[in-house]
């Protein structure tokens, strides 16, 4: 696979998912909630201050956010050089195109905490206003501060838990509850894949066979033994 194919494929990623985190951020109220199909499948405007699928890392605001937001830098600085060697060395092409999906979520994620914070005003969920693009004043929070825009909700189905199940007995429950985003769903699939298809895309090759022979300038005879 060239090195060409795999990067389109990322920008491609890349687009699609800042396209739709600037439509919602700048059309949807925190917490709006529109059905796409059915119950089942909403555009739902949430934002993340933490990891993939609302995961949280520290507290708002503190060392834990910028720790983050580093190591996505740092994940991404590597996942160009990682990607080059495996194209390089014409590793599979499944594997490589797994590899950019994972980096191509990674830096889509990586872009709303490095920027929005100083792009976008803040969405506030009382309030209910729709943020504006460069506000004046500016944005509402510093370099690698800012949030996570998610609106992928797929509420399959919801209900409570029966009376005997330890812990939760009783309790309601949604499936599936994450609200998620493009570049969420780019990081799942590709380390889905990689799971399903490990054993194609690792697949050792056998070591050609040896095979001792007597030297060649040796003359072949009844009395000459061949090692």
């Amino acid at each position: 696979m060239k090195k060409r194919t795999i990067f389109l494929i990322i920008l491609a990623i890349l687009v699609l998912d800042q396209w739709l985190k600037f439509y919602i951020k700048t059309t949807y109220h925190l917490g709006e909630e529109h059905n796409m199909i059915g119950q089942w499948f909403k555009l739902h405007f949430v934002e993340n201050e933490g990891m993939a699928w609302g995961w949280k890392f520290g507290e708002s605001g503190s060392w834990g956010k910028m720790a983050l937001s580093v190591f996505r830098m740092v994940a991404v600085v590597f996942g160009v050089y990682y990607i080059f060697q495996i194209v390089k060395k014409k590793e599979h092409p499944g594997f490589i195109v797994c590899v950019g999906l994972i980096f191509a979520g990674a830096l889509g994620n990586l872009i709303d905490s490095m920027f929005y914070g100083m792009l976008f005003e803040n969405s506030d969920f009382y309030t209910r206003n729709v943020a504006k693009f460069l506000p004046e004043g500016g944005g509402y929070a510093g370099f690698l501060h800012g949030k996570v825009v998610d609106m992928f909700y797929f509420p399959l189905f919801e209900g409570n838990f029966p009376g005997w199940v330890p812990v939760w007995g009783g309790e309601h429950f949604i499936f599936f509850s994450a609200v998620f985003n493009i570049a969420d769903a780019s990081i799942s699939i590709g380390l889905i894949i990689i799971l399903l298809f490990q054993n194609r895309f690792f697949k050792k090759q056998a070591a050609p066979a040896t095979h001792a022979t007597g030297e060649t300038n040796v003359a072949a005879t009844d009395d000459a033994q061949v090692l």
